[in-house]
Parts: C-alpha cells; sequence; structure tokens
C-alpha cells in the first residue's frame, strides 16, 4: 500500500503581485487574516489577493445580480471573496494549511440568508467565484512558474479548488439554512413579512400590523433608507442607533427599525409637525454611512409611498456619492430622481441641453452653477451674485459664456435647460459628459 505524501509548495505561488498599474486598494479582511497571511505569504501575495478579490466580487455580482445590492453589501462580498483568494494560496504555498472556510466568507452568506437571497443564487455565485480564481491562478502560474512545471501546477491548482470549493459549497449551505431558520425563529420574519406586504400593497389588518410592529400605520410617516459601508463588526448597531437618533431629531417620537441585512435597514418615524425639522447645522455623521429620507405622507398608503421616495433618493445619492452628503431629503431631489429612473436617456438629455456646459470639469460646473443660480432668482445679477459672494460684472461674465456653451437658444428652451442644471447638480459625474465628449458637440 502506498503512502500518501502531500504535493510540494507551489514556489510561484510566493512570487505573486499585482502588476504595477493595478492598484490592489484598500483590504476588506480583519486585521487578523491579513497579518497572518502577511507573515506566511508575503505582502506581494497578499496585494495580488486583494486585487483578485476584488475582481471577483465584481464578476458575482456581474453574473448574479441578486448578490449585489449597493456599496456596503459589495464590501461583505468582497470581504469573503478576498479571504477566499488568500485561503486559497496559503494551501498552494503551504498544502498542510488550515482548509476551514473563512469566518470573513460566512458574513455575507449570513448577510444572503437575511436578505432573502435565494440559496440557489448563493451556490452559483460560489460556482462563478470558482471558474474565475481558477483563470487567475492558471494565468499567474503561467507567468511565474518554470515552463516544464505548469502542466502539474495546473493540475494541483485544479485539484485542490475542486476540493476546497466542495467543502465550501457545503459550509456555507449549512450556514444559510442555520442563519435562515434563526431570522425565523426570531421574530424578525413576521415583522419584515409585515413590512413587506404594506409595501408590496397587500391588504394587511392595521391593528394586527400595529400590535407585531409596535408602530401606528394610521398617522403621519417619515420614511428612511440607511446603509454602511464598511461591513466591520459593530456596524449594524451604530446604524440602527444613529437612524434612531436622526428620527428623534426630526420630531418623531417613536419608530419602527427593520433591519435588511448587515449593513442596510429600513426605518419609519411618526413626525409631530407636519414637516419634519432641519439638521442641525455642523452636524456630523459616521463616516461611510448613507441616510435617505422620504416625504411627509399619511397612512398606511403614505407608509408605501414615504419609502418609495426614500429609496428614490437613496439611488441618487449612491449615482453620486460625493455630490449630496450624508444626509438627503427627497423633496431636495425630486427632480433629479424621477428624471434619472432613466439614466443614461437623462445623460443624452443633460448632453442636448447644455451642449459644451455639460463637461465635467471645474470651470463647466462653476458656469453651470452661475447660470443656475441666475435663472432660479429670475434673472436678478445682484440676486446670484449676492449668493455667490462675487461681483456683479463677474455673473454677467459668466452667464454670458455660459450661454455661448449651450450652443442654442435658453429662453426657447427653458425648462428643459433648468432641469437639465438641476440634474447636472445633484447627480454630477453620472450625467456629465467627459470633457473630449463635450469638446465634439
Amino acid at each position: 500500500m502506498t503512502a500518501h505524501h502531500d504535493p510540494a509548495p507551489s514556489g510561484w505561488v510566493l512570487r505573486l503581485a499585482p502588476a504595477p498599474a493595478d492598484a490592489p486598494g484598500t483590504p476588506a479582511s480583519s486585521e487578523p487574516t491579513l497579518a497572518e497571511a502577511t507573515d506566511r505569504l508575503g505582502r506581494g501575495p497578499v496585494a495580488w489577493a486583494v486585487l483578485v478579490g476584488t475582481g471577483l466580487a465584481r464578476v458575482i455580482i456581474r453574473e448574479v445580480p441578486e448578490l449585489g445590492g449597493g456599496p456596503a453589501p459589495f464590501e461583505t462580498l468582497r470581504m469573503g471573496t478576498e479571504a477566499a483568494v488568500l485561503r486559497a494560496l496559503l494551501l498552494l504555498a503551504d498544502p498542510a494549511a488550515d482548509r476551514t472556510v473563512p469566518e470573513e466568507s460566512l458574513l455575507g452568506d449570513r448577510e444572503f440568508a437575511r436578505r432573502r437571497v435565494g440559496l440557489d443564487k448563493v451556490l452559483r455565485g460560489i460556482r462563478v467565484a470558482h471558474a474565475a480564481l481558477a483563470r487567475e491562478l492558471m494565468a499567474a502560474c503561467r507567468e511565474r512558474a518554470a515552463p516544464e512545471d505548469c502542466a502539474e501546477e495546473f493540475l494541483r491548482i485544479s485539484e485542490l479548488l475542486f476540493g476546497f470549493m466542495d467543502e465550501f459549497s457545503s459550509r456555507m449551505t449549512t450556514e444559510y439554512l442555520t442563519e435562515h431558520d434563526r431570522w425565523l425563529a426570531s421574530g424578525a420574519a413576521a415583522r419584515e413579512e409585515t413590512v413587506r406586504a404594506i409595501l408590496d400593497g397587500q391588504p394587511v389588518r392595521e391593528d394586527t400590523a400595529r400590535e407585531l410592529l409596535a408602530y401606528r400605520l394610521e398617522g403621519r410617516h417619515l420614511a428612511l433608507v440607511a446603509w454602511c459601508e464598511s461591513p466591520a463588526a459593530g456596524a449594524a448597531g451604530d446604524l440602527q442607533r444613529a437612524a434612531a437618533d436622526l428620527l428623534h431629531l426630526r420630531g418623531c417620537s417613536s419608530a419602527l427599525i427593520l433591519p435588511t441585512g448587515r449593513t442596510t435597514l429600513w426605518a419609519w418615524g411618526d413626525p409631530q409637525a407636519p414637516h419634519p425639522a432641519e439638521m442641525p447645522v455642523g452636524a456630523t455623521y459616521p463616516e461611510g454611512f448613507g441616510f435617505a429620507f422620504g416625504s411627509v405622507r399619511h397612512g398606511l398608503t403614505g407608509f408605501r409611498q414615504s419609502h418609495q421616495d426614500a429609496q428614490h433618493a437613496a439611488r441618487v445619492m449612491r449615482l453620486n456619492p460625493g455630490g449630496t452628503g450624508p444626509v438627503v431629503d427627497y423633496p431636495d431631489v425630486e427632480l433629479p430622481a424621477l428624471l434619472s429612473a432613466d439614466l443614461p436617456a437623462l445623460r443624452r438629455f443633460t448632453g442636448d441641453e447644455l451642449g459644451a456646459l455639460a463637461a465635467d470639469s471645474p470651470h463647466a460646473e462653476q458656469l453651470r452653477r452661475t447660470l443656475r443660480l441666475y435663472l432660479r432668482n429670475e434673472r436678478s445679477l445682484m440676486a446670484a451674485a449676492a449668493q455667490l459672494h462675487v461681483a456683479r460684472n463677474t455673473v454677467t461674465y459668466r452667464v454670458k459664456r455660459a450661454q455661448e456653451l449651450l450652443g442654442h437658444d435658453l429662453t426657447a428652451r427653458l425648462p428643459e435647460v433648468m432641469a437639465a442644471l438641476e440634474a447636472a447638480r445633484v447627480l454630477g459625474p453620472a450625467v456629465l459628459l467627459k470633457e473630449n465628449e463635450a469638446h465634439e458637440l
């Protein structure tokens, strides 16, 4: 009987590193995971794993869109793919390394269960990642291993990944089902099902729903959609506390907060005034947190409509994260939200109406802002100058230059130009043109 011997380590793995033109970005894994991998592999292979992990997450979402859901869910998914790449490299470099499924990967699995993403979609995502990782490893091996060793190394990569992914799928399935059962038993399932039934327009008994949710449905409602970009431990609790505090600041005496994932939640409050109070000047919020408020609406229908408004505001924030700030009210972005339902069409519309003024450049942005304030102030040069804190002659010059870049008569299409200027103000690069595109107009 022949004794089984583990294969020799794959030395080429220790020579891995991103190409000079490829920036790996910020690692998503925990500090202990990164420290262990760096000690055993070196900085180059770890940076390579970070880059490939990000690529795998993008491939998965492209092939299985249901696993996406915004920046925060992407970071959770990226944490899992990055950890899986690191574990694969550790196994190639040391056949005796621990084959346990990384905890970072299980975090994403639990979130999929809580978000009610089907298990079939989760397993398909694993298969997509398996195929993509195999391609990346074989391409890297071809570049770094001796040509005579490639055939044996390709076989080893295939066998190792097959075994690792088989165990990975089994553990992820078990964890998914466990989390799903835990969610059902917690009472959260009944609350979420009731909320989703209301949002879907299904008939519900208001008295039963009120008792289950511990929230009145017959009054005014201010909906909130909130998320955080960090999947770190404790982020979910911080997000819930921040949401509750914001609703309280808006004059809500009670609140319904419903987590919809590790880093996302829906919430509603009952504002005591027809119009909620504005946020305090200079208020600060945790880094990477986003809060999108709906409009104040009434009754069961208003509960649903305010949430829809908040979802639209959240979409606007995600289209241009740097242009809105961490807290947005739907009434402040209503027009861009409606216009951006068809983003490619809005981008064409903005280019058609603004011409070269649609360029994504600081100079064009300055001219757009001046023209927008000039028009909103009923063409008052003095009023626009006061708001911009510049001289009247400066406004005159900018308005003249802006009208030249429009390429058509402003008066003939004033509503369209105003709509395009507002879309450009709120959505920024999502609807603007690169400078070379604008010059071609």
